[in-house]
């Protein structure tokens, strides 16, 4: 079988169990891959188990820049007999199967778990990728469990050159690598984590919690370099808490978790509303309630990060639904923080996190940082009063002044106060900060045909997928109306549905949560939805199948 069908990509997906190393060949062949000059994109599946189980990574392989999951599978490399069982629908007839038995190689060469460099080297050697560039990425993985180790890779690595030599035969490949090399290749943890450190972040304290723990331990692996304090708490109350005694004390801190643990933070939420500190939580969903499904995708927490919290108090929900996205929202957000003096989310998901492709660096010459933070006299307030209701926000020995604050209602001085007028005129105080934060709201972005009479919306990480479904189509009459903030909703939403004869929420939960934000708003209720909540993302071919069909 020939795969000449293909003109200027493929679709590569391994399956293995937990435990067998299947990371390995990711991180192996995609570095492989980006260093020979293609563009990939790359996802996975994984199951909640330290062995077991059956886990599968997609690559994607292009001529041309690609950044969504797609359902088509073109070459299957089955590390486990259960691979064609659990991928389903997602093999066809034209889908051609490894069926080398990469194990027993293995074992020849002294322990099964070489059967992953033997099945990233095979494919490796199918692009025709050089065998030297394939053994330095060896030496640096692997240099630091000794020079035995590297040599055994090295070996298992010669075995798959060798398979793959003998499948070319069967096998034609025909993609020009035609990537820049100088493109830089990260996933959206990462792109996270790096505009966290653009914004300035010095302090960060979280419990690990899939699928969130990636930004924190990019973090701790920069914290010398800038000079970030990392504290892994005991638990998410903790870490909470901290982190608003470090922006109290004029620190930048970043808290990052999933659902499960900010359902624990949302005491210390209320308490940043009342005492109007700032804070930047990185929040990536996964599919609940409770445990849930912990290791997969779903984009079931808008509702926990619009209305958590006891009390009233304004926010900003940031959803970035591409990796420059994730990186220059992440920036913006910790000056949003200082300058407004609100909780502001990042949201993302599973999906959005672990996914690789290749983008061009980050432009950091309009990256600015902007400090809000004012030197206190001796008659300094904490809640002074203002027309645009921001206080001067001081801290402590940065002037002369007290800077107090209380988890009880309080006057301008931060003093604990039962006055109902005081109340009433701080809760307005704190409220009005909406219509300044209006002022600033990114704008949703529209994608197709500006002459459309059906017009999808979506926000977070369905972007890249809905935007090349509808590339594909290539109707004039369809436009995708992408969200990249959902809290405070951008008034032109209005404009956009009125303009439709039809509009579609696209949302990967069960009770369309951002359509229902929408007619809170606006009033204007979507009954068309196209929603998934089973634990993966959409494909490209799920949402053509589906709006095609109406």
């Amino acid at each position: 079988m020939t795969v000449n069908e293909i003109k200027d990509e493929i679709s590569i997906v391994i399956c293995g169990e937990a435990g067998q190393g299947i990371q390995t060949v990711e991180t192996l062949l995609i570095e492989a891959l980006k260093s020979a000059g293609f563009y990939i994109f790359c996802t996975k599946e994984y199951m909640s188990r330290v062995r077991g189980g059956a886990n599968s990574i997609q690559i994607r392989v292009s001529e041309k820049p690609v950044s969504a999951y797609i359902k088509r599978t073109d070459i299957l490399i089955p590390l486990i007999k259960e691979a064609v069982d659990h991928l389903g629908e997602r093999i066809s007839k034209e889908t051609f199967i490894i069926q080398e038995d990469f194990t027993e190689e293995a074992k020849k060469i002294g322990d099964v778990v070489y059967s992953n460099v033997i099945a990233a080297s095979t494919l490796a050697a199918l692009f025709g990728i050089n065998r030297e560039t394939f053994y330095n990425l060896i030496e640096k993985k692997f240099s630091k469990k000794g020079e035995e180790v590297v040599q055994k890779n090295k070996e298992a690595a010669d075995k798959g050159f060798e398979i793959g030599k003998k499948l070319s035969l069967e096998i034609e490949i025909k993609i020009e690598p035609k990537a820049d090399k100088n493109d830089t290749l990260i996933n959206g943890a990462q792109a996270v984590a790096m505009g966290t450190l653009a914004g300035g972040c010095n302090f960060i304290a979280a419990y690990p919690m899939t699928p969130s723990t990636g930004v924190f331990t990019y973090l701790a692996s920069q914290e010398h370099e800038f000079g970030i304090v990392v504290e892994q708490a005991e638990d998410e109350i903790s870490a909470m808490n901290m982190n608003l005694g470090a922006w109290y004390a004029g620190a930048r801190g970043l808290v990052s978790t999933a659902g499960g643990g900010f359902d624990l933070m949302t005491e210390g939420l209320s308490l940043a509303g009342i005492t109007e500190t700032p804070i930047v939580i990185h929040l990536g969903q996964r599919p609940g309630p409770a445990t849930g499904l912990p290791t997969r995708t779903e984009q079931g927490d808008l509702n926990i990060a619009l209305y958590a919290g006891h009390g009233e108090f304004p926010r900003i929900i940031l959803t970035p639904g591409n990796l420059e996205d994730a990186f220059y929202l992440t920036q913006k957000a910790f000056n949003l923080a200082d300058k407004y003096q609100v909780p502001v989310f990042v949201l993302t998901d599973q999906f959005l996190v672990d996914s690789y492709y290749n983008i061009k660096p980050f432009d950091l010459s309009n990256v600015q940082n902007q400090h809000f933070i004012k030197e206190t006299g001796v008659d300094y307030k904490r809640y002074q009063m203002t027309e645009n209701g921001i206080s001067p926000r001081g801290i402590p020995q940065f002037g002369e002044g007290l800077v107090c604050v209380d988890s009880d209602e309080h006057d301008e001085s931060g003093h604990i106060t039962e006055s109902q007028a005081v109340r009433t005129s701080m809760n307005n105080k704190r409220l009005s900060k909406i219509d300044m934060i209006k002022s600033e709201i990114f704008p949703p972005e529209l994608i197709g045909s500006y002459d459309y009479k059906t017009l999808l919306i979506g926000w977070g990480s369905t972007y890249l997928i809905i935007k090349e479904a509808i590339e594909k189509l290539g109707r004039n009459d369809l436009g995708f109306l992408y969200f990249k903030q959902v809290y405070p909703l951008h008034d032109s939403i209005v404009d956009y549905i009125k303009k439709a004869e039809k509009t579609i929420i696209i949302e990967n939960n069960a009770t369309a949560q951002f359509g229902k934000l929408i007619a809170k708003e606006t009033g204007i209720v979507i009954k068309d939805a196209i929603l998934k909540y089973d634990g993966l993302p959409f494909s490209v071919e799920e949402i053509m199948q589906r709006v095609s069909n109406g």
